[in-house]
């Protein structure tokens, strides 16, 4: 057996925090690490992606999906730019990675040597919490140790920078003394829970309100049942931020769904008309969606003391676990019967489940995209996995799907990075072969990462106890959500050049991979083909031809003004009238006071 170098150091270490899977492509600067990992390729995954970007993606996706640490390595120079995208997700959504970067040796470092960059300042913003470069053998296991503690008390990215000479030098034997620090791996919390006085405060300011309403987001994956206890105490309706969606049960009748510009008409008119607003773990940045400052009092829990208030004028802050702090709050909030305020919650949500079937309905050339995801309720597995991608896709799944209870789905929620639900659903299978995983993509995200990714399922997934892996791509030959905001934000126009996309047969290439196509024009069809993909013996690709004139409107009455920013860019165009007047059809679903 050859002696043990620092890179056999970092596998070992990686074994006692519990890391089973390396996500990463290979290069010079950690052919040490490489080494390393065959060697230990019986205790430790090495997962090859097809860039580096969608393997730091894949690290997000393993955290989010297993709550744990996710752990992506790559090389100096380009691989290293390459992996910010998928950090930079880390970073805005709250997840814990770890970054394990290869460096050009000491001794050429300053010199211009190939594929040396400062890594230092590269990573400076995005590994804010804890970046660091080994220098010395001895420094590399408390490095380590201290990134992954770093990583899972601040949910946070972290980069640990290992020069290749570093690599491949002798592990070192530690002893205690001056200028060497020993440590173990080693991490735990605290029971964190708000202190009685603010607990006080925040039980009277809501027992005094009397049109409550709840904003939930992702914080809370773990008080699904306080939440409910809470809504049911205070007679208050529930909405959720985008990342809060899977964590509160949408068949609840004062369930709202989805806020923001992707949200529902309910959760409008629910934040819209509360006097009191309890925000649960979400720090969701569509501050134009909250209620207006001044119309409803906040109190805000969040585990990070730093985010309350961050989105909303919070008049009392409970800094703690979402769990804990709702469950010494419950004592202190005095039941209420139900009133006038939660049938209007109620009424609000049954008037929104009304418009959503019928906007699924509205005829489309070829296929209503809302229909698309509709036709998956009730078909998606209780055991599924999901992620979706960014694009218009997103406000489909927001507003259109009734996630089974304790169905993942997670999205590039923050950082909105296209591209992100291959690389993710790959994670999630890898964590949990034995389950099903859908991915829902516009094919603007396939071209981007999808379609290359795909090339790592199909290599992958003989290996996997459940083959099904269903992807449902959303082809409308459209950049649509860019399109939409062009109109939106802008008053602009469509700008074809940048906004068309070049038609790519996403059925046929998963045929040529040995997967199975299967592609979709009538409407009537889209139920069997859902069924069809989870009866199906191995990974299969669901391209739907959709219609991009679908509008993306964002709910009344902030959609009121944007619908009029839109008018303006259709008006603009030569070919803009059908979707103008889909646009029409929406505003006056909007408008009805029925629904």
């Amino acid at each position: 057996m050859p002696e043990p170098t620092v890179s056999d150091v970092i596998v070992e270490r990686l074994a006692s925090w519990g890391v089973n899977r390396v996500f990463g492509y290979s290069g010079d600067g950690i052919n040490g690490f490489m080494g390393a990992l065959r060697r230990a390729e019986d205790r430790i995954e090495f997962v090859q992606a097809r860039h580096e970007e969608t393997a730091a993606f894949m690290a997000v996706g393993h955290a989010k999906y297993t709550g744990g640490v996710g752990v992506v390595t790559s090389t100096q120079g380009p691989g290293a730019v390459h992996l910010l995208n998928g950090l930079y997700d880390a970073k805005l959504d709250g997840v814990p990675v770890v970054a394990i970067v290869g460096q050009q040796s000491r001794t050429v470092l300053g010199s211009a040597y190939m594929q040396e960059i400062d890594l230092m300042s590269l990573f400076k913003d995005v590994a804010a919490q804890f970046l660091q470069q080994v220098n010395a053998p001895e420094q590399l296991p408390m490095v380590l140790d201290r990134a992954f503690r770093t990583a899972k008390a601040t949910s946070s990215p972290c980069v640990v920078i290992v020069p290749h000479d570093i690599q491949s030098a002798p592990a070192p034997e530690l002893d205690q003394e001056h200028g060497i620090v020993v440590t173990a791996p080693s991490w735990s919390t605290s029971a964190k829970i708000p202190r009685d006085e603010d607990l006080d405060a925040a039980a009277a300011l809501l027992n005094s309100s009397e049109r409550v309403a709840l904003l939930v987001g992702q914080g809370a994956r773990h008080a699904a049942r306080e939440v409910v206890a809470a809504a049911e105490k205070l007679g208050a309706g529930i909405a959720t931020s985008l990342l809060g969606k899977p964590y509160v049960d949408e068949t609840l009748p004062f369930a709202v769904g989805t806020m923001g510009h992707l949200g529902t008409t309910a959760s409008a008119h629910l934040l819209g008309n509360c006097d009191a607003l309890l925000i649960v773990g979400s720090n969701d940045p569509w501050t134009e969606f909250y209620p207006p400052p001044g119309a409803a009092r906040a109190v805000q829990i969040d585990i990070d003391e730093r985010k309350i208030g961050n989105r909303y004028p919070v008049e009392v802050g409970l800094a703690g676990d979402a769990a804990l702090a709702l469950q010494a709050l419950l004592s202190r909030l005095e039941p209420r019967a139900r009133g006038q305020w939660r049938a209007n919650v109620e009424r609000e949500v049954t008037r929104w489940r009304e418009l959503a079937a019928e906007r699924a309905a509205v005829p489309a050339k070829p296929v209503n995209p809302e229909r698309v995801v509709r036709e998956l309720n009730g078909r998606l597995p209780g055991d599924a996995l999901l992620s979706i991608d960014v694009g218009s896709c997103v406000y489909w799944y927001a507003r259109q799907l009734v996630l089974p209870p304790g169905v993942p789905a997670h999205v590039s929620g923050t950082l909105a990075s296209m591209g992100c639900s291959l690389p993710y659903g790959i994670a999630a299978k890898l964590a949990h072969p034995d389950r099903p995983v859908v991915a829902l993509a516009g094919d603007g995200a396939m071209q981007m990462a999808g379609i290359a990714e795909l090339v790592t399922v199909a290599h992958r997934w003989r290996q996997w106890a459940d083959p099904r892996f269903v992807v449902c791509v959303f082809n409308n030959r459209e950049l649509t959500e860019v399109t939409w905001e062009q109109r939106e934000s802008e008053g602009e126009p469509r700008f074809a050049a940048s906004q068309e996309l070049p038609d790519f047969p996403f059925a046929g290439y998963a045929d040529l991979l040995g997967l199975t196509g299967i592609r979709v024009e009538d409407p009537e069809l889209i139920g069997d083909a859902w069924e069809r993909a989870f009866a199906a013996d191995r990974p299969v690709v669901i391209e739907v031809l959709t219609d991009p004139e679908i509008p993306l409107l964002p709910p009344f009455p902030a959609g009121r003004e944007k619908a009029d920013s839109m008018r303006k860019g259709l008006a603009a165009e030569d070919d803009g009238g059908r979707a103008a007047g889909l646009l029409d059809a929406y505003v006056s679903h909007e408008e009805r006071p029925d629904g």
